[in-house]
């Protein structure tokens, strides 16, 4: 049966239940049992002429259904969120996994890891270079010195790698 916890917390919602079925019920009617579950069954049993029996399995069926409602929306909540936390998980494993994989490449091999990283470096800032010159028209000649002089270090940069680098790498 439905207790006055329940009957209250969802007493908006009852409330209009109970004007549906019974549409005789006046506000007064449905306001005058303070909360008191018997109190409520009572003043229903005298205005509609119902069975207490059936009045309780009404309650109980509206209660029922919004708290049903509510352990779907809370499983579902739970669900989502332990989806969530694995794909963060594998998400965190996989970094782990790469950052693992980059740092053994680099204690095989520190020269080259220099060599890549400073080559990426100089590719990124040449990216930016020619990014920044389509949007700033006004300083084309000044980005293209910049951009030709970065072009200009790149290949002296490329050539002195190449001359570090081994035979098995160069080709």
């Amino acid at each position: 049966m439905i207790n006055q916890q329940e009957l209250a917390g969802n007493w908006n919602e009852i409330r209009g239940k109970l004007k549906e079925k019974w549409g005789q019920l006046s506000e007064d009617d449905v306001r005058s049992f303070n909360g008191n579950v018997d109190q409520l069954i009572g003043r229903l049993q005298q205005k509609t002429g119902e069975s207490r029996e059936n009045i309780e399995r009404f309650l109980d069926g509206i209660a029922g259904g919004g708290s049903r409602v509510a352990n779907e929306m809370r499983e579902r909540i739970e669900q989502g969120t332990e989806q969530i936390a694995d794909r963060a998980r594998q998400g965190l494993e996989a970094a782990r996994q790469g950052y693992s994989e980059a740092e053994k490449a680099v204690q095989e091999r520190p020269g080259q890891a220099i060599a890549v990283a400073f080559g990426l470096g100089v590719v990124c800032g040449l990216t930016v270079a020619t990014m920044l010159r389509a949007r700033h028209r006004e300083s084309q000649s000044m980005l293209h010195r910049g951009r030709a002089a970065g072009e200009h270090f790149a290949e002296q940069l490329r050539d002195a790698l190449v001359g570090i680098l081994p035979e098995s790498i160069r080709g």
